[in-house]
């Protein structure tokens, strides 16, 4: 699910911010198993997630200080981000109201 460097330089805003968001839920998955005791299939895991959704803010603020030319591209991103957060946060409610 990870993806590299040259393929991350390739997407535009809207399919960054859309790779951003799957990966972010991986590891609110992973990070669910972790915390209810199950052994990860892989523990290196955790760790390349967290650093490929660094890598994908990245080349996000890159791409956002770049010319003028992406600035719809980069309220669409703004708009896509804001949805995935809220979503999983009211994911995360439910989740935690289902346990109790």
């Amino acid at each position: 699910m990870l993806i590299k460097k040259k393929e991350l330089a390739q997407l535009n805003l809207e399919q960054l911010g859309k790779k951003g968001s799957e990966l972010k839920k991986e590891l609110m998955k992973l990070n669910m198993q972790r915390a209810s005791g199950t052994p990860p299939e892989n523990p290196g895991l955790i760790k390349a997630t967290r650093k490929a959704i660094a890598r994908i803010n990245t080349y996000i603020t890159q791409k956002e200080n770049a010319p003028a030319t992406e600035v719809k591209e980069k309220k669409v991103v703004k708009r896509v981000v804001k949805k995935v957060v809220k979503k999983s946060s009211s994911q995360k409610t439910k989740e935690v109201e289902k346990k109790a």
